[in-house]
């Protein structure tokens, strides 16, 4: 697996694009694309836990809800929250879904239909390391627009765990994030 160089200095550019958090980096493993991003939480691993894994937490920054027992192997699936389903017209809401590992609190990784998405927590002396990482197999939506999709899930988390009041999920915009991560896959 390859990990190209960091991306550009954001600071410097031009119409405000800069976002809150940084954005993730590109990495490669063969014809498979994946993206990791790393956030800093002032809350303790459990707090942050919470916020991944439960589903009165996940409908404020994630599009979906995991549906069924989470244990490795349990019977699960993926569905879009209503309001997802109305802004986007999905016609169908429900997708397959896996757990791959749980070991609370410190590693959560699941399928999400085709694609891996991995949660670490690692305490610090300031609360919490959030890498998660996630192997997107079907590129054709766009990495830039998966990749922004995934930065504006990781700030709403945040938004979260560090405030207990996010703004709305569904209003959240991901156009501007879409153009600097076209950049950086460039």
């Amino acid at each position: 697996m390859t990990t190209p160089p960091r991306p550009p200095d954001l600071s410097e550019t031009e119409n405000d694009m800069t976002p809150t958090h940084p954005l993730g980096e590109v990495l490669h493993d063969g014809e498979t694309v994946g993206l990791r991003y790393e956030r800093h939480l002032s809350h303790s691993v459990d707090r942050v836990w919470r916020a991944l894994t439960e589903s009165d937490q996940l409908r404020h920054w994630l599009p979906v809800d995991i549906v069924g027992r989470r244990v490795v192997g349990g019977d699960v699936h993926a569905t879009f929250w209503p309001e997802v389903v109305e802004k986007y017209e999905i016609p169908d809401p429900t997708l397959p879904a896996a757990i791959l590992t749980w070991d609370p609190p410190r590693t959560f990784a699941w399928m999400w239909d085709r694609d891996t998405l991995i949660f670490e927590l690692h305490p610090t002396e300031a609360g919490t390391r959030l890498v998660f990482t996630t192997w997107i197999v079907d590129t054709t939506a766009g990495v830039d627009k998966t990749g922004a999709g995934y930065h504006v899930c990781l700030d709403q988390l945040v938004a979260l765990v560090e405030t207990d009041n996010p703004p709305r999920f569904i209003d959240a915009d991901p156009a501007a994030l879409e153009e600097l991560y076209g950049a950086l896959l460039a």
